[in-house]
């Protein structure tokens, strides 16, 4: 993996974790406080969406696929601790929702990071880096 990457996904992790927050801090009653409907469209398409643009940065970035688990981590591990600081002050950072939906969100962005987290395992993996 080239220095530079090394740096930039970092940054994006949190770029991508700042814009997810916000985007939920506005829109997430709508997600997680209407219809279940609603809420399990979004728990499938958007760990699909955000797993798809991670992997495209990924190849845009060139990353030797025996780098990906390492690059994943490293693009997730912003994200995931300020998820963490989130979730234990959920009715501060996420005011427009109801404090009951701290756990439907965790585990919606639980499965976000872990599919990703697996498709870059997995890549790995075959590319015979583990």
């Amino acid at each position: 993996m080239k220095p530079f990457d090394k740096v930039l996904f970092p940054l994006l992790g949190v770029g991508f974790w700042i814009a997810g927050t916000v985007w939920y801090q506005l829109r997430g009653a709508h997600v997680f406080e209407s219809t279940a409907q609603r809420y399990w469209i979004n728990f499938v398409l958007t760990p699909v969406f955000t797993s798809v643009l991670c992997v495209l940065v990924l190849k845009l970035r060139q990353t030797p696929a025996a780098d990906w688990a390492f690059a994943a981590l490293l693009i997730a591990l912003p994200g995931m601790l300020g998820e963490a600081v989130l979730l234990s002050r959920f009715h501060q950072f996420m005011p427009r929702m109801r404090p009951e939906s701290a756990g439907r969100y965790g585990a919606f962005l639980f499965a976000t990071y872990a599919l990703f987290l697996t498709i870059a395992e997995m890549v790995t993996i075959r590319a015979g880096g583990r």
